[in-house]
């Protein structure tokens, strides 16, 4: 059925998930369709917290190799090919103006934000006739829900006169994406310093950069935390010539481990671990058969996979075990669950991905016995300012309490993840107002179903609004079994943008319909062969259309498609089954390519072998 006038899908979030987001949306559309992308900070556009370019110095890189950062996972090799070809190196610092990317190689996370620019615009200018994208700068402060529409209420940056009040506005949708990104957690321990000269609480701001290196290089620095953010800061001290102690202090006093120099992402099958029996024993027992098995899996790859670098052992075997973890979590009872997942979140987070070599080699080596970095394991309790203005930093266990002196102490991000606690406008509203729900087996982010619509208490879908990003921590746990960064970094919102956009366009355009369930076996899981044969050429059809930037090879693809579900029909038909309506039709063989597209089983490079995406569909 027609409606008047284009849909509107409002993106709340203009970092890598809405961006990303929009992008497939723009991609996807076969219809009108006004696309409005908020973000409340300007700077953070196509960029968030993580890339922008003012908080990322040119020696903050991605941890991962610059091969694994297209933001399409079908196409791999493009954020590469991007940066060696199309990128404008005007201004780029010498070491990275003349530097030629590699799929196993660094690259600075500041350029992501041109990258995904970039690609943004070129999504618009090859949307179907009719698409367009707004963009707006302001805070969404609230969603008011009515009849089948979900409107945004923003609060605009734009100083409002004296005495009005803040400066609202209210942009009509009939769909909402939240890409809200890292929510920042509060830090008591530094309640008493955060205006403090020597307290740098936000180190990926411009503020925060410039009073690392405006530091004097004999200066001592404490660092908080022992992972990746407390690698970016260390290395920069280190990289401009630092040589004062530099204290790592984190309660698990884990580092990062080094991805080989030739690195590739690779997909191991592995035996699944055997983590439970018919029951559930405690949490003591699943760890002692986790570690049991973990070691089991070390063995078979060590016999099995000689080849594999032991440095990302435990990356294959995480990986691996994935599509088994849903089931073993459903048996924890949930406060179980998260008490397990606060103890080893660290240690599950540096099992699951590692750091290239760029960022690793100088903390590293200054770590080494007698270096200017030491490594302190324990709780910060309290951080405190001297008379002579300096932060004393007091940290408890496991070895008996000391009390570090310095001169900058350096926070790491602090991302909270109880949305309960968070303190978006936003989402205080969302939550006390029913529409959303704290995660209820994690405290993880916010509920979500299957595809990304957001749930309320209930368990129920309460408004046409899907997430994407940071606020499905908890479902990628419970639901995929994905630990560590992987819950909410960029794999997962390459397949939550591909979800979210391919779902919410077969709500809005009319050439679709909800198939039902009969319709559904009839067409995805028929018998006949015929039937089974002209349902895969559908859905290699509609993956290519998917998978296309192109407006005028979409057309050809999407012309194509429609002969090819007048084949599947009459496939249909033969084999004895009543007749499927065309819109219900193409929903099916859709929701088919969008899974094809989010395949998790494979690597992005054997995703696109599979899909045969470098080959015209038949």
């Amino acid at each position: 059925m027609g409606f008047p006038g284009p849909r509107r899908v409002v993106i709340v979030g203009a970092g890598l998930a809405g961006t990303a987001t929009a992008i497939r949306l723009m991609q996807f559309a076969r219809e009108p369709l006004q696309v409005v992308l908020i973000e409340r900070r300007p700077e953070y556009r196509s960029a968030g917290v993580a890339y922008h370019r003012s908080g990322n110095h040119w020696h903050h890189v991605f941890n991962i190799q610059a091969g694994r950062m297209s933001m399409f996972r079908e196409d791999v090799d493009d954020f590469v090919d991007w940066a060696n070809t199309e990128a404008d190196r005007t201004g780029w610092p010498e070491g990275w103006s003349g530097f030629t990317f590699t799929e196993s190689g660094p690259a600075p996370r500041r350029l992501y934000a041109d990258y995904l620019r970039t690609r943004l615009d070129e999504a618009a200018r090859e949307a179907s006739d009719g698409v367009e994208l707004l963009e707006a700068d302001g805070e969404a402060v609230d969603i008011t829900i009515g009849a089948g529409r979900a409107d945004v209420v923003v609060e605009r940056h734009s100083s409002p006169p004296s005495g009005t009040g803040p400066d609202l506005m209210t942009i009509e949708a009939d769909h909402v994406v939240l890409a809200t990104g890292l929510e920042e957690r509060e830090l008591p321990f530094a309640a008493g310093v955060a205006d403090h000269p020597g307290f740098v609480r936000h180190p990926y701001s411009e503020r925060g950069v410039q009073r690392i290196l405006g530091l004097r290089q004999d200066a001592e620095v404490a660092i908080i935390g022992t992972l990746l953010s407390a690698y970016d800061s260390a290395s920069l001290l280190l990289r401009h010539g630092h040589t004062g102690r530099i204290h790592m202090i984190s309660r698990s006093g884990l580092t990062l481990r080094t991805y080989p120099s030739d690195h590739r992402h690779h997909v191991l099958d592995l035996p699944a671990p055997r983590l439970h029996s018919d029951g559930y024993e405690g949490c003591d027992e699943l760890v002692r058969l986790f570690r049991d098995e973990w070691e089991r899996a070390r063995t078979f790859v060590a016999q099995r996979h000689s080849g594999v670098a032991p440095a990302v052992v435990s990356e294959r075997i995480a990986k691996s075990w994935e599509p088994s973890l849903p089931e073993v979590l459903a048996r924890i009872p949930s406060a179980d669950l998260r008490a397990l997942l606060d103890r080893y979140g660290s240690l599950l987070a540096t099992l699951r991905v590692s750091a290239v070599p760029y960022i690793t080699e100088f903390v590293d080596a200054a770590m080494a016995e007698g270096g200017p970095i030491v490594l302190t394991t324990g709780a910060v309790g309290g951080i405190t300012a001297t008379e002579a203005g300096r932060l004393r930093v007091a940290v408890s266990g496991p070895a008996p309490a000391r009390t570090i002196e310095a001169d900058l102490v350096i926070s790491n991000f602090g991302r909270e993840t109880d949305y309960e606690r968070v303190g978006s406008a936003l989402w205080r509203n969302l939550l006390r107002r029913g529409i959303a729900a704290r995660h209820r087996r994690t405290g993880r982010g916010v509920e979500v179903d299957g595809h990304g619509f957001l749930l309320g208490p209930a368990g129920v879908r309460t408004a046409p609004i899907t997430v994407v990003g940071c606020p499905r921590e908890g479902d990628e746990i419970t639901r995929y079994g994905r630990m560590g960064a992987f819950t909410f970094n960029l794999a997962a919102i390459k397949n939550h943008s591909v979800g979210v956009a391919a779902t919410v366009l077969r709500h809005l355009e009319s050439c679709y319909d909800e198939p039902t369930e009969t319709g559904s076996k009839a067409v995805a899981h028929g018998g006949d062969d015929e039937v089974r044969e002209a349902f895969a050429r559908a859905v290699r059809l509609d993956v290519h259309r998917m998978a296309t930037r192109r407006r005028r090879d979409r057309r050809v693809l999407a012309a194509r498609l429609e002969d090819g579900l007048k084949a599947l029909l009459a496939a249909v038909i033969a084999g004895g089954e009543a007749p499927v309506p065309d819109g219900a039709l193409r929903s099916v063989v859709n929701a088919a390519a969008t899974t094809s597209l989010n395949d998790l089983s494979v690597t992005p490079r054997d995703l696109r072998s599979l899909l045969e995406l470098d080959e015209a569909p038949e």
